[in-house]
């Protein structure tokens, strides 16, 4: 093939240089080494390769050598590329063990790279390993322990109150959305197009606040609201008397509400006396989760409040009434999915106690 410095080339040799450097299918690499190799072989100089292919001498040179002693073979790249990991159960078990350890650069949690790069193994191995066992460092959640005493006692009874609530009675998941402010934007919306998000200016005018009564009814899914203009126990206990004017008489109404200092007032214990009926039943310390109503308050939050544009307290008023009417039309009821709850409550106290 090679005689002194000199490429000779055999004639499929130079049939497969011609076609691989008239390809435009082939690597861009590829065509360019062909094109020196065949120029090389008409005994072009280096200066004139180096001015039509835009290269340099030490290039020339490396693929000249590459050529003659492999060939065409010679012309393809190799990259080794890092050794694949074998996921032996001792791996697996290093990594998990090094990832609920903290990283020594003083940063809060691991990244996929990052821990790849102190065990030595690829990150798809550790992104493998974690996938698997459910891990995902980069994720945080708060929470926040109930501390009350009788937090069983409690929740089953709540709970009671979603699974079996008593033959005949009316259940309501009720609550407050307190200090909802009608922000108003000083720059237009620019809409949603495609390939770009609906934008919203940065600054914005408070018109004021307003706070928003809801009872959810837990087997229909219906919702009634009401809004006022400040959060007392008056205010709660007008919206008390709705919610009884939305039964028959002598229905027996189960609320379900949380410890909040308005719900237990003078006159709250009043509207109760006169209202025997009616029975609250308070969720555990911190534990307002239990109250279903929060879900439709994330919701109303998520669809109407956090993307409002309000000129006034009474047009914020307005549109969430608006969505009120519209989501009880359409209502249907709550279906949580209880993973078990004889972990820490047994069946038989599933059922609703009252006060």
């Amino acid at each position: 093939m090679a005689s002194g410095s000199e490429i000779l080339l055999t004639q499929q040799q130079h049939f497969d240089l011609s076609s691989i450097a008239q390809s435009r299918s082939l690597p861009a690499g590829y065509v360019f080494r062909a094109k020196l190799i065949l120029m090389l072989a008409e005994g072009a100089s280096f200066n004139a390769i180096k001015r039509q292919i835009q290269t340099t001498a030490p290039t020339i040179v490396r693929w000249k050598q590459r050529f003659r002693q492999h060939g065409l073979e010679g012309l393809d790249t190799y990259h080794p590329g890092q050794k694949p990991s074998v996921l032996t159960p001792a791996l697996r078990a290093r990594i998990l063990s090094a990832t609920r350890e903290k990283p020594s650069d003083g940063s809060t949690h691991w990244s996929c790279r990052k821990l790849a790069s102190v065990l030595g193994v690829s990150k798809d191995a550790v992104h493998r390993v974690w996938q698997e066992a459910g891990l995902k460092p980069h994720r945080l959640e708060r929470y926040m322990a109930s501390d009350d005493p009788e937090f069983e006692t409690k929740a089953a009874d709540i709970l009671g109150l979603y699974l079996h609530p008593p033959q005949h009675a009316a259940v309501f998941s009720v609550d407050e959305k307190t200090a909802i402010q009608a922000l108003d934007r000083l720059d237009p919306v620019l809409p949603l197009s495609p390939g770009r998000a609906e934008r919203h200016g940065f600054e914005y005018y408070r018109h004021g606040t307003l706070f928003l009564y809801a009872a959810l009814n837990t087997a229909t899914g219906h919702v009634h609201g009401k809004t006022a203009a400040r959060h007392t126990s008056r205010e709660f206990v007008a919206f008390l008397h709705e919610v009884v004017s939305l039964c028959p008489p002598r229905q027996q109404i189960h609320i379900i509400l949380d410890n909040l200092s308005a719900h237990k007032t003078q006159a709250v214990r009043e509207f109760l006396q006169q209202h025997p009926r009616v029975r609250f039943h308070f969720t555990p310390t911190y534990s307002s989760w239990l109250n279903q109503v929060e879900i439709w308050f994330a919701k109303i939050e998520r669809e109407v409040i956090a993307r409002g544009i309000f000129t006034s307290v009474s047009d914020l008023a307005r549109k969430l009434r608006r969505y009120i009417n519209a989501y009880s039309a359409n209502a249907r009821p709550i279906q949580w999915k209880y993973s078990d709850p004889t972990r820490r409550i047994r069946s038989n106290e599933l059922t609703a106690t009252g006060h």
